[in-house]
């Protein structure tokens, strides 16, 4: 599509100027002279570039700047005058202008600036349309997905919520195993509380007491009675995270209340009933743990009447962008941080790292670069070097090292063009089809194609 500028400026000759210049570009332009004219161009037509002097015979440019950045917010606007002050540049930024040049110009200076403010309606344009997505998908639950393994994960997990069953969740840390739990609770239509336990952070001799309750006097600083999470989870669901290090001890305790749907407290004979659904998850292989004798065979099936399987980042790099995102808008509302967006460079450079730590590690490198940024958008800089140098391997045949040595960023970019074009090829030529065969966002993709020259 070509970009439409207006250019407004009551001095025919740098109309004629800048019109001849731009249309070289290959920009469609169109000029007039004064206040007047210019709104009438932008109450019936939207530019995607506005240049305009300052002192025009029937007004003020800053009217025109207001007056455009208020009926179409993504039109970038370039004020040029002859007699700048501090004081007009500042109204001007004020008013949304993208920049403030000084006649006379340079040529190659206002080239750059058109194709800098281009790219910055670009980019406004792009992180609107994922706040838009993340509003649809955060209103389908607090689980950020549009990749197809998470889809699928996340609609098992939401046919299964209102029948009861207990689930057993599956997935490495950080993958949101907690989130989906709370999904299926959410649309379980239980009333009760969603109440989390993580049997790995309590000490094993206070875990008993912490899920069943106890009664005054059964332990050493047992004052009173008090109920546990089994009570207090009565209606609700129970979500056991890191079932797997659950005590030997505890296990068959566990198991007898899923039998029975009754609790006796730590030192108490009275049994009480509780009407609570049990979500567990872990990130061990709960089977070679029964194998192990570690894990009790029938807690083990008693917990996995339907299992729930987790897709890992590196599984599901489509949902990169948009969880970048997310925690962007997440902790620039926190921190109160004035910042615009994210440059497409990030999400380039995120989808190429192996991300060990899941989506738990991304939201930390977002935190960490929007509390620290001082620019007015995240870049590339605003994240840590090793995250361009740590590369997963991905199954490939090893290839051996020559005695002469090789240049090995000529060697990957020649690796990259080949597979660019090989998912091209297979995919018909279906960009869009070709940036999911290499596991990259379409956005992210295209940059690549542009970035190496492959048509």
């Amino acid at each position: 599509m070509i970009e439409r500028i207006l250019v407004v400026d009551d001095e025919e000759s740098m109309c004629e100027f800048l019109g001849i210049l731009l249309e070289g570009e290959g920009y469609e332009v169109t000029t007039c002279g004064n206040v007047a004219a210019a709104f009438e161009r932008i109450d019936s037509d939207i530019y995607d570039v506005l240049i305009t002097d300052l002192n025009l015979p029937d007004g003020n440019g800053m009217e025109i700047v207001e007056r455009v950045k208020n009926k179409h917010p993504d039109t970038q606007v370039i004020v040029i005058t002859a007699f700048a002050t501090p004081e007009t540049a500042v109204e001007a930024m004020k008013l949304g202008a993208y920049d403030y040049i000084t006649k006379p110009f340079q040529v190659e200076q206002i080239r750059i600036t058109i194709r800098k403010a281009l790219e910055r309606g670009a980019l406004t344009r792009e992180n609107r349309e994922l706040r838009r997505k993340i509003a649809e998908v955060v209103g389908k639950g607090d689980f950020i997905a549009r990749s197809q393994s998470a889809l699928d994960m996340l609609q098992l997990a939401e046919r299964i919520a209102p029948t009861g069953v207990t689930v057993l969740i599956l997935g490495d840390s950080g993958t949101g195993k907690e989130l989906v739990a709370k999904r299926i609770h959410d649309l379980s239509g239980r009333k009760g509380n969603f109440v989390v336990l993580n049997c790995s952070a309590i000490p094993e001799g206070l875990l008993e007491s912490e899920l069943f309750g106890h009664i005054k006097g059964s332990f050493t600083g047992a004052t009173s009675d008090k109920p546990g999470l089994f009570e207090e989870a009565a209606g609700g669901t129970l979500f056991l995270d890191e079932i797997g290090e659950l005590p030997l001890l505890l296990q068959p305790k566990l198991l007898r209340v899923l039998q029975s749907g009754k609790i006796k407290r730590v030192g108490g004979n009275k049994e009480v009933e509780v009407d609570v659904r049990i979500v567990s998850a872990t990130n061990r292989d709960l089977a070679e743990e029964v194998s192990a004798g570690t894990f009790r065979e029938d807690l083990y099936y008693r917990l996995n009447v339907v299992t729930v399987k987790l897709p890992s980042l590196k599984e599901r790099k489509n949902d990169i962008p948009l969880l970048a995102q997310h925690f962007f808008e997440k902790y620039r509302k926190a921190f109160g941080r004035n910042l615009a967006g994210i440059e497409p460079e990030v999400f380039t450079l995120l989808e190429g790292y192996y991300f060990p730590g899941n989506v738990r590690e991304l939201e930390n490198l977002v935190e960490r670069a929007v509390a620290l940024e001082t620019e007015e958008y995240l870049t590339a800089k605003s994240f840590p070097p090793y995250l361009s140098e740590k590369r997963e391997g991905m199954g490939l045949k090893d290839e051996s090292l020559p005695d002469e040595g090789i240049d090995l960023e000529v060697y990957l970019t020649g690796k990259e063009i080949s597979f660019i074009r090989q998912a091209l090829k297979k995919s018909g030529g279906n960009k869009t089809e070709a940036a999911k065969l290499l596991g990259l966002s379409f956005r992210s993709f295209r940059y690549r194609l542009e970035k190496l020259g492959v048509s």
